[in-house]
């Protein structure tokens, strides 16, 4: 794909309110994955670009008035998303371009929600109760009031993937802004022009403040560890893989930052006896297409009843077989290719363990004889998948649906527990109160009952187990970046003074009166 606005396509970063190259002169390829060609380049940061963010943002947050103002808080983020709807038609084909993903999901979480989202994070600014109050307690003999303050957590250090930029993105900008909080955003080198599009919008077309918001990107992996061990960042949010993670929380440990983690998950599509087996097998191996299987939620082990699992699995290759897969650009094609060629590459590797392991492969598997170019993976179907196999246990993040059977559905919820992520799940059953029910058993973070949607603003999103720490998202996922701070005021209209003599004859008073 040729860029058509290199206006927009901006490859600079945003440090301290400037759109600035690297402080090397240093850019790296930003690469199509449905074409191998160089779309344009992004400056990469160097840990002196990544000094001067967090410089710039610890400034913003100590020294302006910034974390008190919620007007202009509340303002600004609604110029953001109003210069994001402007320019929707014009960065929609580039979110496409560098991340593979089709189009028609950038009309959905890929792009449209997460905009809309940022409403949300306005409205909190302007109507979450910041001060609120405590009934007054008598405590040896005195009355206080008591207060309670939710105050800005301060420096923020945002870590993003590559397979949903604008989601995690503005997931992350748009409660750190709300709460008065500060941010330095580092994104996928993957998927960089997310970041750098939204520094050139915030720089031109809104009111935020210098070093409110800092966007640095960068080619190698040190960012992380910058970000993550500097005493004046104090907390990191991250988006990617339990590895990562836990990475991320090992540096983070050593100075006892704040930490929001959003990691990977091995969701489990559960076809309970009564659903229409057939209609809900078909689904799942749609659905595990979308964004070739690029997503944390991805339901990628279908478990389904052994008396009509061959039926099930024949619905699912019939499926398959009708998934149009190729340029991501044509709203005709619902799978566009894999974000790199080396995650195609660790893709494929899965599906070669999983050919040692003995899974029988019932359609897929290799690269498409008519793709060369690019990173085009058939969407991939395996059977007869033991519960502890690997493609049955590891996060794959690619459009490979493992096929599991069980006898009774006690079994059938042993197997869906059978994890160490707990992010998300899916039930099917012939009454929507007998899947609640066993949705209610399921370790996960989110369900789905019988195709019914989660998904929304006010959701706080995130998982069980190694699936993350916290939620993001809706109320719970904006108080994420709020420190509670509690004040004891004398309720009389002057202080008292009281002193540590007086407590401990007052004490002893009671103790003999006791």
């Amino acid at each position: 794909m040729t860029i058509q606005n290199p206006a927009i396509a901006e490859w600079r970063m945003l440090i301290d309110g400037e759109l600035v190259p690297s402080s090397s002169g240093a850019v790296f390829d930003n690469i199509n994955p449905a074409t191998d060609e160089v779309i344009g380049v992004t400056a990469d940061g160097t840990p002196e670009d990544f000094d001067r963010a967090i410089a710039a943002a610890r400034r913003a947050f100590d020294q302006t008035d910034w974390p008190r103002d919620h007007a202009l808080r509340a303002r600004c983020i609604r110029q953001l998303k109003d210069a994001l709807v402007r320019h929707a038609e014009i960065i929609r084909p580039l979110l496409v371009a560098e991340v593979g993903t089709p189009i028609w999901l950038t009309r959905d979480t890929l792009f449209d929600v997460p905009v809309e989202k940022l409403e949300h994070y306005a409205h909190l600014a302007e109507t979450y109760r910041f001060d609120d109050e405590l009934e007054d307690v008598d405590f040896r003999g005195f009355v206080s009031r008591r207060r309670i303050r939710y105050e800005p957590v301060g420096v923020v250090a945002g870590i993003i993937p590559w397979n949903g930029p604008w989601g995690s993105g503005l997931g992350k900008i748009g409660p750190a802004l709300a709460s008065g909080s500060t941010i330095i955003l580092k994104p996928s080198p993957d998927a960089p022009w997310m970041g750098t599009i939204v520094g050139k919008l915030i720089k031109e077309e809104t009111d935020i403040p210098a070093g409110v918001v800092n966007i640095v990107t960068a080619s190698d992996n040190f960012a992380g560890v910058v970000l993550t061990t500097d005493p004046r960042v104090d907390m990191i949010a991250f988006t990617g893989s339990a590895p990562n993670g836990r990475k991320v929380a090992e540096a983070a440990s050593g100075t006892l930052k704040r930490m929001l983690l959003e990691l990977g998950g091995k969701s489990a599509f559960i076809v309970l006896r009564s659903a229409d087996v057939a209609e809900q097998a078909a689904l799942a191996a749609k659905t595990i297409c979308a964004n070739a299987g690029q997503g944390c939620v991805a339901r990628s082990r279908l478990l389904l009843p052994r008396e009509s699992y061959e039926a099930g699995i024949a619905a699912a290759k019939a499926q398959m077989d009708a998934i149009s897969v190729g340029d991501p650009q044509d709203p005709q094609n619902f799978m566009g290719p894999l974000n790199s060629r080396h995650h195609r590459a660790r893709v494929l590797n899965y599906i070669e363990r999983a050919l040692a392991d003995g899974n029988r492969l019932v359609r897929g598997g290799k690269v498409p004889e008519s793709k060369p170019t690019g990173s085009f993976i058939e969407p991939t179907l395996f059977a007869d998948v033991k519960p502890d196999d690997t493609i049955a246990q590891e996060e794959i993040f690619g459009p490979v649906l493992a096929v599991i059977p069980y006898d009774t559905e006690e079994e059938a919820l042993q197997i869906a527990n059978n994890s160490i992520y707990g992010l998300s799940a899916q039930v099917a059953a012939g009454t929507n109160e007998e899947a609640y029910e066993f949705a209610k058993k399921l370790r996960t973070g989110t369900v789905s009952i019988n195709n019914g949607t989660w998904m929304h603003m006010d959701v706080p999103f995130g998982g069980f187990k190694q699936s993350g720490i916290g939620r993001q998202y809706g109320r719970q996922g904006f108080e994420a970046y709020l420190e509670i701070k509690v004040l004891g005021i004398p309720s009389g209209a002057e202080s008292r003074t009281l002193k540590w003599g007086e407590i401990e004859r007052k004490a002893d008073t009671e103790s003999v009166s006791a």
